[in-house]
């Protein structure tokens, strides 16, 4: 009985040191399988860290050209207007690359969207030039799009309308203002850039969305009528396109 009982005990000893053996070797291979998995998404952190990297130079580039390009550009549009601002009452402002026209009784008469013939005048001298700086070898692939803006002041007939009335009756003004410059600037335009222009040169009417201010608050009627002609780069595209990029990936 001794020896049975003995035979016995060995037997479960031997049979728990196998289960034992087994459950390790279980928890060996599920160690192992883990440390690889948590290798993997270490190449995969790693890898997608390394992607992100490099999108973002990819990103800093471009901002870095378009701003370089957003100031070679200003400083061609200054160099070659700058003596004829202060007779056009006009200005570039650096920050949107806009030329910006301000007298309104020279731009329209007063609810009309026809091209004063002093306007004419201005645009005679100043588009052709403006296209030859914007659409140059050196900043032709750059250019994106040429906003011909109109915006106005916020009235319509004081006393007589609404703000909303307001609002869309000089949206309407603004629109047909703007298709009349453009109009005329087509027919100025040298001919080899008329098709660029078709590509690139759009109207714009804002109405008085874009308000000028005076310095205490007030609305500064004169200069919020006003044309601007706005250049603006394809940086924000590539950037756009490269985000897009990532995502899908």
């Amino acid at each position: 009985m001794a020896d049975k009982h003995k035979i016995e005990e060995e037997e479960h000893w031997s049979a728990t040191s196998d289960l034992m053996a087994g459950l390790m070797m279980v928890f060996l291979l599920v160690s192992i399988a883990y440390m690889h998995a948590i290798e993997q998404d270490k190449q995969e952190i790693i890898t997608a860290q390394k992607k992100i990297e490099r999108e973002q130079e990819k990103i800093k580039a471009i901002v870095v050209t378009y701003q370089e390009t957003q100031s070679a550009l200003y400083d061609q549009l200054n160099d070659e207007f700058k003596e004829d601002l202060p007779r056009w009452q006009a200005s570039i402002d650096r920050e949107s690359l806009s030329v910006q026209f301000f007298e309104p009784e020279i731009l329209f008469q007063a609810g009309s969207a026809e091209v004063t013939p002093k306007f004419k005048e201005i645009l005679d001298d100043f588009f052709p030039r403006y296209l030859e700086v914007i659409f140059s070898d050196k900043f032709r692939e750059a250019i994106a799009e040429v906003r011909i803006e109109g915006h106005t002041s916020s009235e319509w007939i004081q006393g007589k309308s609404t703000p909303d009335e307001a609002y869309f009756h000089n949206m309407q003004l603004s629109q047909e203002r703007t298709r009349s410059v453009l109009m005329y600037c087509h027919e100025v335009a040298p001919d080899k850039y008329k098709n660029l222009m078709k590509q690139h040169v759009t109207a714009n009417g804002l109405s008085s969305s874009k308000l000028i201010y005076q310095e205490d608050g007030t609305e500064d009627m004169a200069r919020s009528r006003r044309v601007e002609f706005r250049t603006r780069t394809n940086a924000d595209r590539r950037i756009k396109e490269i985000l897009g990029e990532l995502e899908n990936d």
